[in-house]
């Protein structure tokens, strides 16, 4: 486990520095995370030890969200104030998750060939 570990971190900590180094807009671990990703590619599989030290870390996922309701609960007055803007801004960025995620996945599902539910059934020879 101690293993693991140190490879999560060592690969955070490395897109941190990365990040820090390039000045690119993306958050650290989540360049850890692609470094992480492109280890397991290039090796070809998962070791034991990390596979149950991130299936471990995942169960737990929840705590993690515990800072992120501290932070809201420091905020309450504001958030009081501005709950309009918020709740505008949270209802038109789930509207555009959902509808790019729906055209990336019709995207994909050409590229690879899927089934079109829209395409009219083959009716054979005639």
């Amino acid at each position: 486990m101690i293993a693991a570990l140190t490879i999560l971190l060592s690969c955070q900590l490395a897109g941190e520095v990365l990040v820090w180094l390039t000045g690119l807009p993306v958050p650290g671990p989540v360049l850890g995370l692609v470094i992480l990703l492109a280890g397991i590619g290039v090796t070809g599989r998962i070791p034991q030890d990390l596979r149950e030290t991130a299936t471990g870390l995942l169960s737990h996922l929840s705590l993690l969200f515990v800072p992120a309701g501290v932070g809201v609960m420091l905020h309450f007055e504001r958030i009081g104030t501005e709950w309009l803007a918020l709740l505008a801004a949270l209802l038109l960025s789930t509207w555009a998750t959902i509808a790019v995620s729906a055209l990336v996945f019709v995207g994909v599902a050409r590229m690879v060939g899927g089934a079109d539910a829209d395409a009219p059934e083959d009716e054979g020879p005639r």
